[in-house]
This record gives C-alpha cells, sequence and structure tokens, in this order.
C-alpha cells in the first residue's frame, strides 16, 4: 500500500507540475481543484456500483446452487419410489402375456379388415389390371398392381410378426395373390418393349417414355423402402427388390449392342465392300441416335439418370467390343485400311463423335481408343505384310498384260506428244497412288512405310522389267518377222524408263518428308540406275535391229564392187534415216544418246569394213578414187546424223574426221611421207594399234613388208600425246589375227 500511495503522489505532482507551468495559471488554481474533485467522486462511483454488480451476482449463484441441492434431494427420492414399484410389478408384467398377445392378434386382424375389400376383389382387380396393360394405359395399371402388392405386402407383414416360422400361412398368402406376379411380369415385358423402342418411342409418343419413366421411379421407392423395413425387421416381401431401374439400363444396353451388330447387311462374299457399307451405317445410325438422346431422350429422364452420358457409354462400349470382334477376324488388306481409318479418325470426326451438335457433352479428347494399340500395331503389320504380297502380284499381273501388248499386230498409242507408250507406268503408278492415299487417311507414319515399300518393290519389277525386256529382244532374233511391232513396242518400252523416272520423283515430292530424303536416296539411285540399263539395252537392241538390215550393205563397203560405183553408204543412209522416222518416238534423253550411239557405230563399222582388208589398192588411181569416196562418204554420214541430231545441241562432226583421216592416209601419193601421215593420224587418234596400222597400209596396197615394220616398230618408239576429249574407238574394232604375222614375216 505504501508503494502505491507513492507511485499516487509521485503521479499527482507530475500533473500539477503540468498544470502549474506558466505564472498565469495560478490564477486557475481553485479550477483545478475543483476539477479534480468531480474526476474523483466520479471514479469513486463507478467502483461502488462495479463491487455491489459483483456482490449481487455472487447471492444469486449461491441461491441456485442451493435449489440445485434440493432438486438432487428430490430425484434421488423418486428414483428409490421407482425401483420399489419395478420390482413390485415384476409379476403384474408376467400377468399381461395374454394381453400383450391379444393386441399383436388385434392389430393383425385389423389390417385383415382394412384389406379386406382388397382381398376379396383381388380376382377383379386382376383382370382390369391386365386390361389396362392391354390397352396400353401403364400408368393406371401400375396404380392397381401396386394397390395388390401393397395388401399382399401388409398380410404377410403381419403373418410375420405374429408368426415368422410359420411358412404354410405366407404360402397361402403368396398363392393367393399368386397372379400379380403374372401381372407385374407382364407389366414389365410391356415396360421393356418400350424401352428397346425408346429411341423410336420418343420421337412418336414421348408421354408413353416418360410413363414408363415413371412407373420404374415408383418401383425404385417400393424397392428402397422394403430395403429399409428389412433392415428393421428383417422381413421382405417376394419378389423384393425388383430393381427395374437396373434392369432398365441392362436393357437399354443389349438393345445398343444389338443395333450396332444389327447393321452388317451384307458379307464379303456378296459385297466387296460390306464394310466399308457396315462401318457407314454405324456412324451413321450412332450419330442419328445420340443426337435424339440429347435433344429428347434428355428430357424424358430424371437428371440423376444422366440418361445421355449413359447411353454413350453404352455406344462406347459395343463400338469398342464389335471393333474388336471386327479386328479379329480374318481382314483384307483394303478391310484393315477401312477399318482403322474408322476407329482413329472417322470416329472422333466431325462426322461423328466430334460432330458440334453433340458438343460440349461429348469429349473426343476424353473417349477411350476404340481398340488398343496393340491390336492397331497388329492390324497395321498384317496390312504391310497383305499389301506387300498384294503389290508383288499386282506388279507381276500388270506386267504379264503388258507383255501381251508388246505381241499385237498394232503400234502401241502415243501420249499427247506423240512419244510411244505402254499403260504399265500408268497402272503401276495409279496403284501405288491409290495405296499411299489410302494409308494417308490413317496416319503419316503408315503412308511413309508404305512409300518405302512401293519404291523397294519398284525396285525388284525394274528388275524383272529389264529381264522380260531382253527376253523379249532374243524372242525376237529367233523370228525377225514377229513380232510384227518390234520396234515400236521396244520404243515404248524406252520411254516408259523416263516415264517411271518423272513418276518416281513426283511420287517422292508428293508423299515423302524431306528428313527421310536420305533413306531413299540409295533406292532412288539404284532405280535410276536401272532404268537407264533398260532404256540403254532397249536402245541398243534397236540399233542391232538397224545394223542386221544394214549388214548387207556393209559388206559392200571397201570391196571392188564399192569401188566400182557402189551405192551402198546411200542405202546406209536412207535406212538409218527410215528407221529414226520411227526412233523419232523415243522421249529426247534417250533418243539423243542413241543419235549419237547409232552415229559411233556406223562409223566403228566402216572403219572395221578398211581393217578387213577386202580391197587393196593396185595403184594411186584406184587409192585416190577411194579416198576421195571416203570423204564423200564420210560427208554423207556428217550430214545425215547432223539432220538426226538436229535440236540436240551436240558435236556430230568428229567421228566422220576419223574416216577423213584414214582417207588421207589411203590418198597420200609420196610413200616417203607416208609414215609422217600415219603418226599424224596416230597421235590424233591413240588407241589405234599395229595391227591397225598394218591393215591400213595393207589396204593402201604399196607399202612393202619392211616398210610396214619399220613405221609400226618406229610409231611404237615415238612419244604419244592424246586428246583428252578423245572417246577411243578403234579398241572396238578388230583386225583379223593371221594378218600381222603374215606380214611381218
Amino acid at each position: 500500500m505504501e508503494e502505491t500511495d507513492r507511485e499516487a503522489v509521485a503521479t499527482a505532482v507530475q500533473r500539477v507540475a503540468g498544470m502549474l507551468q506558466r505564472p498565469d495559471q495560478l490564477d486557475k488554481v481553485e479550477q483545478y481543484r475543483r476539477r479534480e474533485a468531480r474526476k474523483k467522486a466520479s471514479v469513486e462511483a463507478r467502483l461502488k456500483a462495479a463491487i455491489q454488480s459483483q456482490l449481487d451476482g455472487v447471492r444469486t449463484g449461491l441461491s441456485q446452487l442451493h435449489n440445485a441441492l434440493n432438486d438432487v434431494k428430490d430425484i434421488q427420492q423418486s428414483l428409490i419410489d421407482v425401483n420399489k414399484d419395478w420390482r413390485q410389478s415384476i409379476n403384474t408384467i408376467e400377468n399381461l402375456k395374454d394381453v400383450k398377445d391379444a393386441v399383436v392378434q388385434h392389430s393383425q386382424l385389423a389390417a385383415a379388415v382394412e384389406n379386406l375389400k382388397n382381398i376379396f376383389s383381388v380376382p377383379e382387380i386382376v383382370r382390369e389390371t391386365h386390361d389396362l396393360i392391354e390397352r396400353g394405359e401403364l400408368l393406371h395399371a401400375h396404380r392397381k398392381l401396386m394397390d395388390l402388392e401393397c395388401s399382399r405386402d401388409n398380410l404377410m407383414y403381419e403373418q410375420y410378426r405374429m408368426d415368422s416360422k410359420n411358412t404354410h400361412d405366407m404360402n397361402l398368402i403368396h398363392t393367393y395373390f399368386g397372379d400379380m406376379q403374372k401381372l407385374s411380369e407382364e407389366l414389365a415385358k410391356q415396360l421393356w418393349m418400350v424401352v428397346q423402342r425408346s429411341l423410336v418411342t420418343v420421337r412418336r409418343d414421348p408421354t408413353l417414355l416418360v410413363s414408363v419413366v415413371r412407373i420404374i421411379e415408383r418401383e425404385e421407392k417400393i424397392d428402397r423402402r422394403m430395403l429399409d423395413r428389412k433392415k428393421q425387421t428383417g422381413f421382405i416381401p417376394p419378389g423384393r427388390p425388383k430393381s427395374w431401374k437396373e434392369k432398365m439400363f441392362n436393357i437399354l444396353e443389349r438393345t445398343v449392342s444389338t443395333r450396332i451388330e444389327g447393321t452388317q447387311a451384307d458379307t464379303r462374299e456378296s459385297d466387296k465392300m460390306w464394310l466399308v457399307r457396315h462401318l457407314e451405317i454405324i456412324r451413321k445410325y450412332v450419330l442419328d441416335d445420340l443426337l435424339v438422346a440429347k435433344t429428347l431422350l434428355d428430357q424424358c429422364f430424371p437428371p440423376h439418370y444422366d440418361i445421355f452420358n449413359r447411353l454413350l457409354n453404352m455406344y462406347h462400349q459395343a463400338l469398342a467390343t464389335r471393333m474388336q470382334e471386327l479386328a479379329a477376324e480374318d481382314l483384307e488388306a483394303n478391310e484393315i485400311v477401312s477399318l482403322l481409318t474408322w476407329v482413329l479418325n472417322t470416329y472422333t470426326s466431325a462426322e461423328m463423335m466430334g460432330n458440334s451438335e453433340l458438343s460440349p457433352e461429348v469429349d473426343v479428347n476424353s473417349l477411350d481408343p476404340l481398340i488398343s494399340q496393340n491390336v492397331v500395331d497388329q492390324l497395321l503389320s498384317k496390312y504391310m505384310s497383305t499389301l506387300t504380297s498384294n503389290i508383288i502380284g499386282w506388279l507381276r499381273k500388270a506386267l504379264e498384260t503388258d507383255k501381251k501388248d508388246w505381241i499385237k499386230e498394232t503400234e502401241p498409242e502415243a501420249d499427247q506428244d506423240g512419244y510411244y507408250q505402254t499403260t504399265l507406268p500408268a497402272i503401276v503408278f495409279q496403284m501405288f497412288e491409290q495405296n499411299l492415299q489410302v494409308a494417308a487417311q490413317i496416319n503419316e507414319d503408315l503412308k511413309a512405310k508404305v512409300l518405302i515399300l512401293c519404291l523397294q518393290q519398284m525396285n525388284s519389277f525394274l528388275t524383272r522389267y529389264k529381264d522380260e525386256a531382253q527376253l523379249y529382244k532374243e524372242d525376237h532374233l529367233k523370228n525377225r518377222q514377229y513380232p510384227q511391232c518390234y520396234v515400236q513396242y521396244m520404243i515404248a518400252v524406252i520411254n516408259n524408263c523416263q516415264t517411271f523416272k518423272e513418276s518416281i520423283i513426283s511420287l517422292k515430292r508428293k508423299y515423302l518428308k524431306s528428313d527421310m530424303e536420305d533413306v531413299l536416296s540409295i533406292s532412288h539411285t539404284n532405280m535410276d540406275a536401272t532404268l537407264d540399263i533398260i532404256a540403254k539395252e532397249g536402245c541398243s537392241s534397236l540399233l542391232d535391229e538397224v545394223f542386221m538390215d544394214l549388214e548387207p550393205h556393209l559388206n559392200e563397203l571397201m570391196t571392188k564392187k564399192w569401188l566400182m560405183g557402189s551405192n551402198a553408204v546411200g542405202t546406209i543412209c536412207v535406212t538409218v534415216e527410215d528407221y529414226f522416222n520411227d526412233f523419232a518416238k523415243i522421249k529426247k534423253p534417250y533418243k539423243k544418246t542413241m543419235t549419237l550411239e547409232a552415229h559411233r557405230r556406223v562409223v566403228v563399222e566402216y572403219i572395221r569394213a578398211i581393217m578387213l582388208k577386202r580391197i587393196s589398192f593396185k595403184n594411186a588411181e584406184e587409192r585416190k578414187e577411194g579416198a576421195e569416196r571416203m570423204i564423200k562418204e564420210a560427208e554423207q554420214f556428217r550430214f545425215l546424223f547432223k539432220k538426226l541430231a538436229a535440236g540436240s545441241g551436240e558435236d556430230t562432226e568428229g567421228l566422220c574426221d576419223i574416216i577423213e583421216a584414214i582417207a588421207e592416209v589411203i590418198k597420200l601419193t609420196d610413200p616417203s611421207l607416208l609414215y609422217l601421215e600415219v603418226s599424224t593420224l596416230v597421235s590424233k587418234y591413240p588407241d589405234i594399234r599395229d595391227d591397225h596400222i598394218a591393215a591400213l597400209l595393207t589396204v593402201r596396197g604399196d607399202a612393202s613388208r619392211d616398210m610396214k615394220q619399220t613405221i609400226i616398230e618406229t610409231l611404237d618408239q615415238g612419244p604419244s600425246q592424246p586428246n583428252p576429249n578423245y572417246v577411243p574407238i578403234f579398241k572396238e574394232i578388230t583386225v583379223p589375227t593371221l594378218t600381222v604375222p603374215k606380214l611381218l614375216k
């Protein structure tokens, strides 16, 4: 207390010091004193009030505790009295058992009396209910059925309460109401018929469907009530729970499955497009049904049925089952494509589940796959295997068909530019194009695999094509009169090579991704090489044909008859030009090559005729005449092949220069200059061999054996400076082997 007083005094001193800091504040001392006195009185009054309030509360609490104590004592006394009374009344309760049994019996009799009217009218109600069902008044029929079931259930319940082991009376009640069970089954049959046709009924008579749903809902409520009573009493009427809601969904599920399976109207034997038709019918039916379910059916069912999503799941499961069944069948390649295209693309497209009218309820991204990836891979593997066999068969058949055309007596067709061709390239690449388009419908990976397969098989096919073209040539050589249009069809084969090249490039450009170029570059190179070989061999066979006709005229060259004025070269030129009128039907890349080859072979054959030493000029006059004739004929060849090569941009004069160079050696009048002239010839054409020089000197007719040997030996020792642009030609020309040894003896 002393410490508190000291703190109070110190606080008062501070307050007074704060009030009296200036002299003029001394005049207000009395005013300050009165103000502080008022504050003190106010604080004391509040303290008194608070203390008084606390005292009143304590007084009230003590009073309530006293009352509670008195109440507890009273209750204790009452419990003692109740316990005493209960002990005294035990015997009395046992004496009331007969009364209790009478009450139970009275309750049962009261229930019987209450249902007496219904009990006596059961047969009549059954007939009425049956008539209502037949007339389609299902709601009224169900109401009467409910009344009958209620009467039966109440009687059986009372019997159960009275004596649950008395099965005789229970069976008696059950038998009496036996027709009621038949009515229930008959009504259920009508309900399930409506449910099965719900998607049709909802369009024609939605009221009927609503009535069915109401009946099912009533039964569901009764089922729940009976199950609750079973938990309490252990009793449940026969036939409960009916579970009609569950049965309804089972019926719908079976109906959906049947509808999906029933869309197959054809078989492979009756229609090769059976699967396409089947899948299209499924697509149309499912889409139509789901649209009806969303717009109409959903309004006929309570929201908690979630009927649209339930139906959606049923259709999805039914489709998955059907697709798996189809996938397990022995499908052909086109059928596998149809199935996978439908499953992977059509199903989720705007034509079906992705239809805008089904959103947002249907989310295609949340739908499970209709068939597993493993099954998809198996189908794709089977498809690729089947497709490989099919492509091999198609290519073989196409080639066989083309070969039949080769022996026709009519010329092959020409394209818009007038070049001969057969239908083989178009057939082959149309087949490839169709298969690639089909594969692209499934996915990009399959398209790439099919493209690789097509090009691989094309590679093998071209090898067979080359072999068949060679056999065609060999068969023709056995009888040159057959086939009649051999030249024209061989031209078509050559042109097909160019068409194949262009088609391969077009196919790759259209279907090949840039990142796969490297994978197929080797295959493409091999195909180009094979096509070039086919074309080259074809051109060679055509030139063989030309030179077989030229052979009699080539044999006249460098003979006495030739020197006397034979027109062999003129005939050769006319024959070559005539053939090249047909060869004009060859496409440019190969025509150009063929013209150059024909030019080279004519010159080679001409030089070979010289080297065969059919003639040996007797004097300078003959040598001059023969050389001038050679120069003239070289000019004829030059003019011919310049004409044939018009527009090709190729230099066709170099080959004929060889003939003229040889003619200059033969024409030379001064034998002393012969070595110089021959050395000039050798320097220009370094592939000339010793036997060529010996044969040439033999044709001159004025060179002695020693001169020949000297010139040859001297030339062997001299340096050679070949022209880098020169293409060897003498290496193809052989000289009779006996000639050189005879000369050198």
